[in-house]
């Protein structure tokens, strides 16, 4: 989870591609990720809520 804060929870491409490579390097040490948070002003985003991972 983290905070945008220009106030739009939209995620970036940025943040897309940080928490797939994340997702990746937690599976061998037997980590699961499920979702990435995205807090702003206007509300928040889920990419997994967006189907982005």
């Amino acid at each position: 989870m983290h905070n945008h804060p220009s106030g739009d929870p939209t995620p970036s491409r940025a943040d897309i591609d940080m928490t797939k490579a994340i997702i990746e390097v937690a599976k061998p040490l037997g980590i699961n990720v499920y979702d990435h948070i995205i807090v702003g002003k206007d509300g928040h985003a889920s990419l997994e809520g967006l189907r982005l991972i």
